[in-house]
């Protein structure tokens, strides 16, 4: 007898200590386009290898994560910043019995729609498209997954499982409420039209939560980017050690390394900063999921999809020390007069480039030219925002010196 089969039995080779409550692969609800299984992987296992395999992965290795590349080579890129997202996610997800895999799978994938100068560049091409609906690096990972990757012969796209599209798409919670009205973030644009036509298609419900490996994803995302947004700040030279201790929870960290290491380096104390803080978030995440996920050991993971909360999230002390070092961040890192600077000129160029493609698209490289045939405003506005989404930081100052005379080293 055969120890897997490819046919329509439920494969059972790759179940693992996983709770109840869990995504499992082998009760996929299926990917877009139908394909044989694998022989020695997962469901959840080939979406994480595609999404690493991906040209659009590739380039976060040169996507900026906050404007301190220039201050040398050891500062987080999106790159970076998504591996120690995907490391948190696969902690919390195994300690919870989750499936690590699909974890690692949204971890990798939740920033593949961000565009070159990290979140400048999204506000730069929301406002250029603004008129056929704006921006959104959700809606655009997912264009990504589903549309812009060009490497299969059988289709568009990744050809991902529909968990890991729905995760994709929810990861930060709901979009809409149960009568269809959008929630806040999207009640002035309106919900994507990508992700609309998506649920339309496969049924994602967006009034409801992901899975609970998504909201891992979304919490390991936090945790990853405050801690190492603080080493990267402090590396920097935006803010010291004397700064950060008036953030409650982090001075209280700062208190215990100075008490057991008075004559400490600083370089040594920040990593030591850094390494508790994940540790106290990541544990904390930990014990409050375990709390939430009682009433649900008996259950199956749709039950944690019409749940009226998340089932992964901080307590109340960690989502207060979360805020205080968001707010903290906000203050002294992303609104650093250099940092703000260096936006305003990377804003110019991603500017000039979108008004240079859309008033003459013989601009484009010719494979992107072709694609344009036939298109109207709205399509050729995407079609413009796609190809400036998918540069690499580089490649955009690169494009925008082949068309200006001038162009800033943002520096």
């Amino acid at each position: 007898m055969s120890l897997f089969s490819t046919g329509g039995n439920v494969d059972r080779r790759f179940d693992r200590w996983r709770a109840s409550y869990a995504s499992d692969p082998a009760q996929s609800r299926g990917r877009q386009f139908a394909e044989t299984h694998s022989p020695t992987r997962s469901e959840f296992q080939r979406d994480r290898d595609r999404i690493i395999h991906s040209t659009a992965f590739r380039r976060l290795k040169h996507k900026t994560q906050v404007f301190v590349f220039h201050e040398g080579d050891h500062f987080r890129t999106r790159l970076t910043h998504t591996i120690e997202v995907a490391q948190i996610a696969r902690s919390i997800a195994r300690a919870l019995g989750l499936d690590e895999d699909l974890a690692e799978a949204l971890a990798l994938s939740h920033d593949l729609g961000h565009t070159p100068f990290g979140h400048t560049g999204e506000d730069v091409l929301h406002e250029c498209v603004l008129p056929f609906g704006g921006f959104d690096h959700n809606a655009q990972a997912l264009r990504i997954v589903t549309r812009l990757e060009r490497r299969y012969p059988d289709f568009d796209g990744l050809n991902l499982t529909w968990e890991t599209r729905e995760g994709l798409v929810k990861h930060n919670g709901p979009l809409m409420d149960k009568i269809g009205n959008p929630l806040p973030k999207y009640q002035k644009s309106g919900i994507p039209s990508d992700i609309l036509v998506e649920d339309a298609q496969s049924h994602l419900d967006l009034a409801s939560f992901a899975g609970p490996e998504a909201q891992v994803a979304a919490l390991a995302d936090d945790i990853a980017y405050n801690t190492h947004d603080i080493d990267d700040g402090l590396r920097a030279a935006m803010f010291s050690l004397a700064d950060l201790a008036h953030i409650p929870f982090v001075g209280d960290i700062l208190a215990e390394i100075k008490k057991k290491w008075p004559n400490l380096e600083e370089t040594r104390i920040i990593h030591e900063l850094t390494r508790r803080l994940i540790t106290r978030f990541v544990e904390g995440v930990i014990d409050e999921g375990s709390l939430r996920l009682v009433p649900f050991q008996a259950l199956k993971v749709e039950a944690i999809r019409q749940a009226s909360h998340p089932v992964i999230a901080f307590n109340p002390a960690l989502a207060t020390a979360d805020k205080d070092i968001k707010t903290f961040l906000f203050a002294n890192m992303y609104r650093n007069p250099n940092v703000m600077r260096v936006r305003s000129q990377a804003e110019n160029v991603l500017r000039d480039l979108y008004r240079s493609f859309n008033t003459d698209s013989r601009l484009l490289p010719e494979d992107w030219q072709i694609r344009l045939k036939g298109a109207d405003e709205r399509d050729k506005a995407y079609h413009i925002a796609d190809y400036i989404a998918g540069m690499t930081d580089r490649f955009a100052l690169e494009e925008h010196r082949r068309l200006f005379d001038a162009t800033p080293d943002l520096r």
